[in-house]
């Protein structure tokens, strides 16, 4: 699917299914979501799916920014909402900040997080402590923020030896949010990048609905 948006015209992969229930992705840096297309079928068989390319991805023309990325996905929600009503809105990694601050803002039903951060600063701030990046970073997606006003259930999925967003930040994300409202899973042995291999993942997901 194709979606002009001010500035772009951004590339979505998608399973069209007719029914109230759909599912929006943001993927993390530079994934080609479209990957996720045959797994996410199998793993939510009643939505349907709709996988963003971020800006310069995919086929979608322009340059990615926090600022157009928060756009683009509301952008997003708004067609997606306007035939689904149950919108599940699913980030991870450098997606989940786009997600968390779509679901502070837009009616979804769901979010999920998949390797989620309190915000890139902190990120970048454990990785590089002699320099002042908190000055020097343009896109900051600061999370925490975001978290306290979303009301709907969260299902967040951390695994336990992530190495480029440790746990210990997602962790900290999670108190971020209203008592009651989030709730994490820890994928056990599972890295950055392989943590979507485990069955245990397919599972939380399968629960965070």
């Amino acid at each position: 699917m194709r979606l002009p948006v001010e500035g772009a015209e951004l590339v979505v992969s998608v399973r069209l299914r007719d029914g109230p229930k759909a599912l929006i992705y943001f993927g993390g840096n530079a994934e080609d979501v479209s990957l996720n297309l045959e797994s996410f079928a199998s793993t939510f068989p009643e939505h349907a799916l709709f996988l963003l390319h971020y800006r310069g991805y995919g086929g979608s023309t322009g340059s990615p920014a926090e600022a157009t990325n928060h756009s683009d996905a509301a952008a997003l929600f708004r067609k997606v909402h306007a035939q689904h009503p149950e919108v599940t809105v699913f980030g991870r990694s450098l997606g989940t900040g786009i997600a968390v601050r779509l679901a502070s803002q837009a009616p979804a039903s769901r979010l999920i997080l998949v390797s989620p951060y309190y915000s890139i600063t902190q990120i970048a701030e454990s990785v590089y402590p002699l320099i002042p990046v908190r000055w020097l970073l343009r896109d900051r997606y600061e999370s925490w923020k975001d978290a306290p006003g979303i009301r709907v259930k969260t299902s967040i999925i951390a695994a336990e030896h992530d190495e480029v967003i440790p746990r210990a930040s997602s962790e900290m994300l999670l108190n971020r949010f209203s008592e009651g409202v989030a709730t994490m899973t820890v994928i056990r042995g599972a890295g950055h990048n392989g943590v979507h291999r485990s069955l245990e993942y397919r599972r939380a997901l399968q629960a965070a609905l």
